[in-house]
């Protein structure tokens, strides 16, 4: 009897279905993929991610599947390097460590995921319908397919902590990433609550899919100038040559860092065949290899680069970049903390008050943004019963707390809540910026308010040997003199110490003005004697610059670069807070 032409058909299609799950679930395979064995190292998985990335990389390889090929060996690499996603592969067949069925396995296929049931025959079929469907299968064998698709942003986890509610910021945000939970949350009276990792996981990414990449700045001499030297911001920056062999394996790592650290971090590269001069000043220089560097303020005032020498993936990167972002909030005990009074004159303050044990790492990179312009503290806090919270009325957390150039304290913002690091890097900068605003306004009127006289003791004198103990005396720690050798650059000197000496960049040192710290100009075609005392030549090049002289010590450091307000105040902030390198004199200073 002959087969019903029907029957071929729909035995036809089984089959196809079934070769086709069978070639997913060979391409899905890490090890395969990556070509090694079950039993393979670290070393080996990671030596066959290199040889491969370089391979198929798109920006080399233009041909047909390339891209494809470059994604799966990403997705392989991300679950064989993880150790806890491998064993859960190893396990289960899936890297999230969901057996659910027995000995399944899991394989996806144009935006759906299907699963192939354990026992008996195992078959599979793919869907493009929604939601979980049956399939069919053999004894007890069943498949099912489910859709990732959908709206990213359509989750309502708080990464905070606690429901969104009404939240404007709310959206989907991956709960494994340790930006997940940005400051720390809770409601009111200190109750706190676990967001939704599973609805919060809806748009899950995995290495080498992000839903538009970002970009890796080529930088040039000028924008390094402009965009990266002592702006506040971090910036992950790859030197490379065009012959350089593992160029494009770590842009690779790079963009997987800077797509998750996104808002606090940025990236670029600099072909040091093209900015022989850039990588000559930054002390760059290259073999055969690419040098990874993090420009940061981890450690100073000023930016520096700082090599990265660590594994070749893309955690340990993050884990670098993550170490490096800006330190210039004050981790406090709120017990016991108060806003000190005219610490910083004319200089506002803000404390940020979260569930997190260590300061987050979204304040620490708007603190490096703000660095010069707001004093910043962070407390751990898991109610808000404490009587500074209580008065200032705030209910929920986290909150920013403001110290304004009066004395007055306000509640700037409660229960923040945002999606993402960018997001909410750039609600706090508006936050800030608003504040900092009204701040200069403040100091403004109390500047016009105050009488001649008082406004006259503003003035910068200048250092003559009758003042010069009263102002550069032992009892000075720090002695900032403005030395000119023009009418101009004395005028210019005058403007500029006269607003720093308003605001004393100090950093939680005890300094007060008065006799810690002190502003005075100087003649250097009167006082060439003194002049020596620090240079040999007296200083002849120069018609302008500072001198930070600690007189207790007998050690000074020099500026004489172009003496603007920000790169003065850069310059004295560094010297009180020890960032700055000082030399010996060669004798004591006297000026006669």
């Amino acid at each position: 009897m002959g087969i019903p032409l029907r029957s071929l058909l729909v035995a036809s299609l089984v089959l196809s279905s079934v070769a086709l799950s069978v070639a997913a679930a060979k391409t899905i395979d890490p090890y395969k993929v990556l070509g090694v064995d079950k039993k393979a190292s670290q070393r080996d998985i990671q030596k066959a991610f290199h040889k491969l990335s370089l391979k198929y990389h798109p920006d080399k390889n233009k041909g047909k599947g390339a891209q494809e090929k470059f994604e799966e060996i990403n997705n392989a690499y991300e679950i064989l390097s993880d150790e806890e996603k491998r064993k859960n592969y190893d396990l289960y067949g899936d890297e999230k460590g969901n057996p659910g069925f027995s000995g399944g396995n899991f394989g996806n296929r144009e935006g759906y995921t299907y699963f192939t049931g354990g026992g008996g025959p195992k078959t599979s079929y793919f869907t493009s319908g929604d939601g979980w469907q049956t399939m069919g299968g053999q004894g007890n064998t069943k498949s099912f397919s489910f859709s990732f698709g959908g709206n990213p942003g359509a989750s309502g986890g708080n990464p905070f902590g606690g429901a969104s509610g009404g939240n404007p910021f709310g959206g989907g945000f991956d709960l494994g990433d340790v930006f997940s939970n940005l400051f720390g949350g809770g409601s009111m009276g200190g109750s706190q609550h676990g967001g939704s990792a599973g609805s919060a996981r809806t748009n899950t990414r995995t290495s080498g899919q992000h839903s538009g990449a970002v970009k890796i700045q080529d930088v040039t001499s000028q924008i390094f100038s402009k965009e990266i030297s002592d702006q506040g911001i971090t910036w992950l920056l790859l030197f490379y040559t065009p012959q350089s062999k593992d160029q494009f394996v770590l842009e690779s790592f790079m963009q997987d860092v800077v797509h998750s650290l996104d808002g606090a971090l940025r990236a670029g590269k600099v072909n040091c065949d093209n900015e022989k001069a850039l990588c000559k000043k930054a002390g760059v220089s290259l073999g055969k290899s690419a040098r990874l560097f993090v420009y940061s303020y981890a450690t100073a005032e000023k930016g520096s680069l700082h090599e990265y020498f660590g594994e070749h993936d893309a955690k340990s990167l993050k884990t670098f970049c993550q170490e490096h972002l800006p330190r210039f909030s004050k981790r406090v005990d709120i017990g016991q903390f108060r806003f000190p009074p005219n610490v910083l004159p004319n200089l506002p303050q803000v404390l940020l008050l979260s569930s997190k044990k260590d300061t987050p790492a979204m304040w620490r990179a708007i603190s490096g943004m703000f660095r010069n312009r707001l004093i910043f503290y962070d407390a751990e806090v898991h109610d808000v019963s404490h009587p500074l919270l209580k008065s200032l009325g705030v209910k929920n957390l986290p909150a920013v707390i403001g110290r304004a150039v009066n004395g007055e304290e306000h509640l700037l913002k409660d229960g923040i809540s945002v999606k993402d690091l960018r997001s909410g890097i750039r609600e706090l900068k508006t936050l800030l910026e608003s504040f900092e605003k009204k701040n200069k306004k403040l100091a403004s009127d109390q500047a016009n308010k105050k009488p001649s006289s008082q406004r006259e003791e503003n003035k910068v004198p200048l250092l003559t040997a009758s003042n010069f103990e009263e102002i550069c005396g032992e009892r000075t720690s720090v002695c900032i003199i403005g030395v000119f050798g023009s009418i101009k650059a004395k005028g210019q000197l005058e403007a500029v110490l006269s607003e720093i000496s308003k605001k004393t960049l100090i950093r939680w040192q005890n300094y007060n003005s008065g006799s810690a710290l002190s502003y005075s100009l100087l003649d250097k075609n009167k006082q060439t004697a003194f002049l020596s005392s620090f240079d040999k030549s007296g200083f002849k090049s120069s018609d302008k610059l500072l001198i930070a002289y600690k007189p207790r010590r007998g050690r000074f450091a020099v500026y004489n670069d172009e003496v603007t307000l920000e790169e003065a105040e850069r310059f004295v902030g560094s010297v009180l807070n020890g960032d700055v390198q000082l030399s010996p004199t060669k004798q004591k200073p006297v000026l006669r």
